[in-house]
């Protein structure tokens, strides 16, 4: 039986942010379809399936949607179709299941964005988001690699 893992959500007027929370993630598979459907598998480190699809308000390009699957995270910047705010991040209008959740730390307001265009552009390394909500501690991995070790 697969499982679903945390996933969370912000958007810009051009495109859909997901963070998906699945720390050392394995045979990670995304699609992106052009009618807003993205569906995702993994293998957690245990060893448990983790599926899920979404079926987004609008449609995406999905030629321009790109991926970092980093060591605690997986994270996904989806290119919308047409630029413009989404009501929701789902078409259905029913509430989102419980594994999905606004992403504070990179959510901006419609009028907010054109003055935090700044950020808008992520580039994605292959190095771990640094702003996830851990405030900026470091795991013990990550703090061994810092020290040499």
């Amino acid at each position: 039986m697969s499982r679903q893992p945390e996933v969370l959500w912000a958007q810009r007027s051009e495109k859909i942010y997901l963070t998906i929370s699945l720390p050392d993630a394995k045979d990670v598979t995304l699609k992106c379809e052009g009618d807003g459907v993205f569906n995702f598998c993994a293998v957690g480190v245990q060893g448990d399936s983790f599926t899920f699809t979404l079926q987004l308000y609008g449609n995406i390009s999905p030629e321009r949607c790109k991926t970092n699957v980093g060591l605690r995270n997986i994270l996904c910047s989806i290119q919308k179709e047409q630029k413009g705010w989404w009501p929701r991040l789902l078409k259905s209008e029913e509430k989102p299941a419980p594994y999905l959740k606004v992403d504070w730390n990179k959510w901006c307001d419609e009028d907010d964005e054109e003055s935090s265009d700044s950020d808008d552009d992520v580039e994605y390394t292959g190095e771990d988001d640094e702003s996830s909500d851990d405030g900026g501690m470091l795991y013990l991995p990550d703090l061994e690699k810092a020290r040499g070790n």
